[in-house]
């Protein structure tokens, strides 16, 4: 079993930044693939970003790449996503999943644990 944690979340304007980090308990960290999707008011739940295990190789959706940064520390547990220049639609909950295959695939139902989420809402 995993157990996952977001923080990080807020209210920032337009263009400001804001790091959403996910503290990983219960299993070995170093071995699952992590991703963050995000959830806006009257929408499906979204991929946004992911990190591989067996490369750590990175994927993001067209709509943040070049803004957000998904980085993973082992050594802390943790992985995190940097957003920049962040916008109005940004605005969503975001949330932090695992998966034990390793791959960082975008589509949600192959993560096995997911986090609580964590609120981002961007003024415009």
């Amino acid at each position: 079993q995993v157990q996952l944690v977001e923080t990080g979340g807020g209210l920032v304007q337009a263009g400001g930044s804001l790091r959403l980090s996910c503290l990983a308990s219960g299993r070995t960290f170093s071995s699952y693939a992590w991703a963050w999707f995000r959830q806006a008011p009257g929408k499906e739940r979204e991929f946004v970003a992911s990190i591989s295990w067996t490369d750590s190789r990175t994927f993001y959706d067209a709509s943040v790449k070049g803004r957000f940064t998904i980085v993973r520390d082992n050594a802390k547990s943790t992985v995190y996503l940097q957003m920049n220049n962040l916008k109005p639609e940004d605005t969503a909950v975001y949330y932090c999943a695992a998966d034990a295959r390793g791959l960082g695939a975008r589509n949600d139902d192959v993560y096995d644990y997911w986090g609580q989420g964590t609120q981002v809402t961007v003024s415009s």
